[in-house]
Formats: structure tokens, C-alpha cells, sequence
């Protein structure tokens, strides 16, 4: 089974200036097709040939890096785009309950995904997810991911350079605010809770 780039889920200008269509032809057309690319070279005629993406994650974590980078970061991407919204809501229902119980409101949560990410050294990922009916803040390095973690991943946010750069420089603080201020999709996070299980990339 050869994996494809999947489509982003909004128009490529739909979240400029937090990030432009030009940013996303790289880092989605570019970036994400070469993870994939890269992933199906490695598979081909292998025990992996037939596997779900995040049975090879699983698979080759801790054994085959290579593989492993470029299939965790095909499926980091594949989360990180559906994350995102040209037009998000604040999250309601059972969600808006846990990000109380956990951080105390909503705007406690925006300001400690801001800083985590702000904080975070070098390249990687931040994460909104749950873990026994409780959710937190992870982060991942690198290519890590969450997929076959003991977490259910509800969001995630790009912080390598690459997601922001050509918008706003090193300024990642700034790409960081307009992205989790405007542009996180919160019914998404709000469907993986109620699922209780993690995304699966696409077939």
C-alpha cells in the first residue's frame, strides 16, 4: 500500500497571514510529499508493504530511524493540517469541561500552549492530548510523535522552522499567538476525545 499526500482541508491562503499559501507549498507540497515519498520508498517490497502508517511507526521505532522519521513525520503532518481551521470556534461540550478541570479556562490553555511552544528547543512538536480522561500538554523532538504513544493526540502544533519561517521570520512567539488565537480546530479536538482513540492517517 503506497500512502499519498493528503489535501490540505481549507484553501492554501485561507489562514494568511498566520501562515500564507506560499508556506504551505512548501511545507505541505515539498516537506510533507517528500516524508511520503520517502516512506513508500522504504516500504516497497517490504513486510511493511501493507501495513497502516502508524503500524510501521510502531514497527520501526527503535529500529529502523530512518523509517521511522519519515513515517512518524508523514503522520505528524497529516494531523498537524486537519489541527488547523480558516475559521475556528472555542471548543465546547465535553472538551471545554476537560481544558477547565486541566488548566483552570480556555484562555489558561491558549497561554500555556503559547509558551510551551515558545519554549521549546529547536525543532519539534506541542500537543494538546489525553491520557486516562485527563488531557495535558506534551511535547515530541524532532520526528517523535504521539501515534503510537500511550496519549490520544486531540491537536498539534509544527514548531520547526519550516512551518513559520517564511511568515514571520524567527519570530516564532509571534506565528505561535495568531495560530493558536485563530486558527486551531477545535471540533477536531473535540471529535478525538469523544473517539478515545488515536487519528489514523488516511488509507
Amino acid at each position: 500500500m503506497a500512502f499519498k499526500l493528503i489535501d490540505l482541508p481549507f484553501a492554501a491562503d485561507a489562514l494568511d497571514p498566520a501562515i500564507s499559501a506560499e508556506t504551505f507549498s512548501y511545507h505541505h507540497g515539498k516537506h510533507h510529499q517528500a516524508y511520503i515519498d520517502k516512506t513508500n520508498k522504504a516500504i516497497e517490497g517490504t513486510d511493511h508493504a501493507d501495513k497502516s502508517l502508524e503500524d510501521i511507526i510502531a514497527a520501526a521505532r527503535g529500529s529502523d530511524q530512518g523509517l521511522f522519521n519519515n513515517a512518524a513525520q508523514s503522520w505528524n503532518h497529516g494531523f498537524y493540517w486537519h489541527s488547523l481551521s480558516a475559521d475556528a470556534k472555542s471548543p465546547s461540550g465535553a472538551l471545554a469541561d476537560k481544558i477547565d478541570e486541566a488548566f483552570g479556562s480556555f484562555a489558561e490553555l491558549k497561554d500555556k500552549l503559547a509558551d510551551r511552544g515558545a519554549g521549546h528547543f529547536a525543532s519539534g512538536w506541542v500537543w494538546l492530548a489525553e491520557k486516562g480522561g485527563k488531557l495535558s500538554i506534551e511535547e515530541t523532538h524532532d520526528g517523535d510523535t504521539l501515534a503510537d504513544s500511550d496519549f490520544n493526540p486531540l491537536l498539534t502544533i509544527d514548531v520547526w522552522e519550516h512551518a513559520y519561517y517564511l511568515d514571520h521570520q524567527n519570530k516564532r512567539p509571534e506565528y505561535l499567538k495568531e495560530v493558536i488565537e485563530n486558527h486551531l480546530d477545535w471540533d477536531f479536538a473535540a471529535d478525538n476525545l469523544e473517539r478515545g482513540s488515536s487519528w489514523t492517517y488516511p488509507a
